[in-house]
């Protein structure tokens, strides 16, 4: 009887906790392990946009965002630790596509969602095209999710630690895709990967995470816009809902939907921003039940189910991250497109941010969200 053959496993290493404790533990279970290290931007303009945020006291003290030289750094003493190879990759070039699809969501008055989109062109994308080339059987990642591979068709699961549970932001992956991903941190919750990467001596065991998007460290992402597309950039009106002119804004993009603050306008009651029009370059304020959705309408959808274009189906409902699953009912399309009718009305359903669907705990699929709907379909 031959040798069992060892699987070969790329792991994406920024040099965090999460992702360096992925690559000790599937290290540990047998698996031939090679890191690897993105590198996304310039690294002058990280470090200085770094320096610069923590002189204008917009960082963390010695946080140095993601994917930095420090980053970089951290992620090779950890393979050196771990006796595994770890290779630096040049994105740049491929990184730039999604700074320029982040420019041109503000510009067409929607919200992006970054994080997103990197997993699916850089991550389970690009990268993953990459482990093949080096005959690699698995992309690994130190995302907070699960892939169930206990039968012929992978399932994609949301993390056990509820909190930090970053299933959301890989709806977009592929069954093929899927069926070559690892997400060994997913069974663990927070407080125990950090447990367990200092018993294992990782030096970044108590790594503060990154939570600014990794190309906008200050997090001033208008001054981003404004370098990109300076011409894109311009004044216009703020309407109340009856549309009468009632301020100024400083660009459309500068505001999203469900904002309170920096409206520079007094009416004696909470307003917020209800909705915007980037043609016509104004942005609209009500308050508070204003911004109350019945539904959404969505596009570019990915199902990791069957498509369900014979009716509707019931599942769990989420337009951001971080805020809780609801209920509701997917009216999916032939034509990539799908309509969610909630049970009860949701807040600030945004433009340009994802909605995914769960059943339980399985992501079943997902797409972004396009128009907020009030009434029934």
């Amino acid at each position: 009887m031959g040798k069992k053959q060892t699987k070969k496993v790329l792991v994406a290493m920024s040099g965090g906790v999460d992702s360096s404790l992925t690559a000790a533990l599937l290290k540990e279970q047998g698996y031939e392990v090679v890191g690897c290290f993105m590198r996304l931007g310039s690294d002058d303009s990280v470090e200085t946009a770094d320096a610069d945020a923590c002189k204008s006291g917009h960082a963390r003290p010695g946080h140095q965002g993601c994917c930095s030289l420090n980053d970089a750094a951290d992620a090779r003493l950890v393979a050196a630790m771990l006796d595994i190879p770890l290779y630096v990759l040049n994105f740049k070039k491929d990184f730039g596509r999604i700074i320029d699809y982040f420019v041109g969501e503000y510009n067409a008055g929607r919200t992006p969602n970054p994080c997103v989109r990197c997993n699916d062109w850089l991550k389970f994308g690009k990268l993953a095209n990459y482990a093949q080339s080096i005959g690699a059987d698995y992309v690994a990642t130190g995302h907070y999710a699960r892939v169930d591979h206990s039968n012929n068709q992978p399932r994609l699961l949301q993390g056990l630690d509820k909190r930090k549970d970053q299933s959301y932001f890989l709806f977009g992956t592929t069954h093929e895709r899927l069926q070559h991903m690892l997400l060994p941190i997913g069974d663990l919750e927070k407080h125990q990967v950090r447990t367990i990467a200092r018993e294992l001596g990782l030096p970044v065991f108590d790594k503060p995470d990154s939570q600014e998007i990794c190309f906008v460290p200050d997090n001033n992402y208008a001054a981003l816009i404004d370098r990109h597309a300076p011409d894109q950039m311009r004044s216009g009106d703020i309407l109340n809902k009856e549309g009468e002119i009632v301020g100024q804004h400083n660009g459309q993009q500068r505001f999203t939907i469900g904002q309170r603050r920096g409206l520079g306008i007094a009416v004696g009651l909470p307003i917020y921003v209800v909705d915007k029009d980037a043609a016509a370059n104004t942005v609209t304020i009500g308050d508070q039940d204003d911004l109350l959705a019945d539904g959404l309408t969505a596009d570019q959808a990915n199902w990791l189910i069957d498509p369900p274009l014979d009716g509707p189906i019931a599942c769990q409902i989420k337009i951001r991250h971080n805020s809780p699953a609801v209920s509701g009912t997917v009216h999916a399309s032939e034509h990539d497109t799908f309509k969610v009718q909630l049970d009860q009305p949701l807040r600030a359903v945004t433009p340009g941010q994802a909605t995914v669907c769960y059943r339980g705990e399985e992501l079943i699929g997902g797409g972004w969200i396009r128009q907020a709907l009030c009434g029934p379909l």
